[in-house]
């Protein structure tokens, strides 16, 4: 709470201790003793009255020892008057029923505090709108060219967008280029994308390369308890920007307010929809906005009403993806500006082993990596800060605190040394970056793999390997230890493999007894706290083939998998033994220990073995989860 809210309430505190004050009169008439109409006259017959104080038939008497008293006397007052003018008494006459000022202040005053209160509470609510009845007035901020000015050097990964958006900056900078051939620049531009893409950035980069004042304003910013509010501040924002035209008015999450009409309760009436038409119209109503350009962004395109989205209001759609792997090399030289890095950082390899990342997530990897730096004392970031990073980001902090039998490690040795071993040995897979046994998360150890480029699709022999790579745990477990010493720890290797193969039966039409059709979106039923997978819309007979063919499947990667891990029985012990002595192993050192060259390791630490600056992990293949 600031000053300025102390300072008003210390201000209704005083208020109320006053009026409190002036209502109770009992310390102003403590020493006024009350007289019977009987004992007054006795009073006055004695000679003892002095002076006395006449206001209708309420009288004050003063006595001749400085004593005052109070009586009420008959409306008929004549005959008191005479017995006091008898008695040489001092009268003093005040009309009756007059009322003072700080009487009247005193009535009013409760009512001035209330109003008081009220005006308070609501500039509250309000949000410190601009005067006691500014609930209409725009939340919009302008920045200026001087302000916090970002251009398209400062956004990288995403060179489509900032095509679409240039020939925005043209027109600003420009107009008459476009209008001496009797062209329109489009009204609004809506930039569409996952969170944490960099759809604001790009939107203040517009008006830095533009040199135009920026107004940003949220879609919540306008929704109020009040109907008719949000409204008017769209008709005060778009007034603002005329004055400063020409401009850029970005919309953060329009979603929150450009919702499809009529699809909720209320009707056309409630808040959210009048807001709405008010922007519909300022957009391309009948007197539209010249010289202003409206930028909204948001993630969900689908929910927009279908007028926002026609031509003349936002008839431009910019799609703002997550980058890919040149993409992601330019964002993280762009966040790693002002990062100290040691000689031996490889940025490309970051970036490939980031593929999914947006513009945010690297930014938090690169900030994650100088906090490690940092706690460890270092003056520059190294690829090992990096690379511990990733591993924190991706899979959670190291569980040091968590204590495993031997029993327990040599289980989930040989679990992710099967893993590994398949992977090297299926006919179509990713490089195998990392295995290790160090618990994680919620896993006690993981298998990584690192793509030499970003994936858009999967061949039938890749989805096959994977299959195949999934059941090497269990099945090394299975070979080890026997069938009745198998945990429960290939659960997730299960679920993955189950969902690959329903997809390749119903979606991608890998089974020549259903053939190639789609089957209908597999859909997630939660029951007594487990998902349920169930395909819709088929009948008993498809369902019971769709089960039939996943389970084929499935079972042809488990006895491929078998096959090869018992014809390299020796490799697996070898790796299981190379995870149990140095608990990770990088690509090439599982490699060289399979060719009975084991690692040498010089420095091991508090952080566990050190990793070559030549590789960063990707998703998990195989994770091994803690058994429940």
């Amino acid at each position: 709470m600031n000053f300025r809210n102390l300072g008003i309430w210390a201000a209704i505190i005083i208020a109320l201790a006053g009026m409190y004050a002036l209502m109770n009169p009992s310390q102003r008439t403590a020493t006024v003793s009350e007289l019977s109409y009987s004992q007054l006259l006795a009073k006055i017959d004695g000679g003892s009255v002095k002076s006395v104080e006449m206001a209708g038939p309420k009288i004050i008497v003063k006595d001749s020892a400085g004593k005052t008293f109070a009586s009420t006397t008959p409306n008929n007052q004549e005959d008191l008057v005479k017995r006091l003018e008898a008695r040489n008494v001092d009268i003093k006459v005040k009309p009756p029923g007059g009322m003072s000022a700080g009487a009247i202040l005193l009535q009013l005053l409760p009512i001035i505090i209330m109003v008081g209160i009220w005006i308070f509470f609501m500039r509250q609510m309000q949000g410190g709108a601009r005067g006691a009845m500014g609930f209409g007035k725009s939340k919009a901020k302008m920045l200026t060219e001087n302000r916090n000015r970002v251009t398209f050097e400062d956004v990288a990964g995403v060179d489509e967008a900032k095509e679409e958006l240039s020939e925005i900056v043209d027109f600003l900078k420009d107009p008459g280029k476009f209008q001496r051939l009797g062209g329109k620049i489009p009204k609004g531009a809506l930039m569409v994308g996952p969170p944490g893409t960099g759809k604001t950035l790009l939107g203040r980069a517009v008006a830095g390369e533009a040199g135009v004042p920026f107004f940003y304003i949220s879609g919540s910013d306008f929704v109020e308890m009040f109907v008719g509010v949000g409204a008017s501040r769209v008709r005060d924002m778009f007034e603002q920007a005329k004055k400063n035209s020409p401009c850029i008015i970005f919309i953060d999450e329009i979603d929150a307010v450009g919702r499809h009409r009529g699809a909720g309760l209320g009707g056309g009436n409630d808040e959210r929809e009048q807001t709405l038409n008010q922007l519909l119209v300022e957009m391309d109503g009948f007197d539209p906005s010249d010289a202003i350009i409206v930028i909204a962004s948001t993630n969900r395109p689908d929910v927009l009403d279908p007028a926002l989205l026609r031509p003349g209001r936002f008839d431009r759609q910019v799609v703002v993806g997550n980058p890919d792997v040149n993409g992601r090399e330019r964002i993280l030289r762009v966040h790693m500006r002002n990062v100290p890095l040691a000689a031996d950082v490889d940025i490309r390899t970051i970036a490939r082993g980031t593929p999914g990342f947006s513009g945010a997530d690297l930014a938090n990897l690169v900030n994650e990596a100088a906090l490690m730096a940092a706690r460890k004392n270092r003056k520059m970031v190294t690829q090992r800060d990096f690379e511990d990073a990733k591993d924190r980001v991706m899979m959670g902090a190291e569980r040091k605190s968590m204590a495993m039998t031997d029993d327990e490690k040599r289980l989930t040795a040989y679990h992710e040394g099967g893993h590994a071993l398949v992977a090297l040995s299926v006919p179509a897979s990713d490089p195998v970056h990392k295995a290790t046994i160090i618990p994680r998360g919620r896993a006690l150890g993981m298998v990584m793999q690192l793509p030499e480029r970003d994936q858009l699709s999967m061949s039938f022999q890749q989805m096959t390997s994977r299959l195949t790579i999934l059941m090497g745990g269990r099945l090394a477990e299975e070979i080890i230890f026997g069938r009745e010493k198998i945990t429960s720890g290939a659960s997730s290797d299960i679920d993955q493999a189950t969902r690959l193969a329903r997809a390749m039966v119903t979606k991608w039409g890998f089974s020549d007894r259903l053939g190639v059709v789609s089957y209908g979106e597999n859909q997630d039923e939660v029951f007594l706290g487990h998902s349920v997978s169930r395909t819709q819309n088929v009948s008993e007979e498809t369902a019971r083939i769709i089960d039939e063919e996943v389970k084929r499947l499935v079972q042809a990667g488990y006895d491929e998998a078998k096959r090869i891990l018992t014809e390299k029985i020796e490799d697996l012990h070898t790796l299981a033994k190379a995870l149990l002595e140095y608990e990770t192993l990088t690509g090439d050192e599982i490699t060289n220990a399979l060719k009975g060259v084991m690692p040498k390791r010089d420095d091991l630490g508090d952080a566990g073995p050190a990793l070559p600056s030549v590789s960063v992990p990707l998703a998990p293949t195989a994770v091994r989860p803690q058994p429940a």
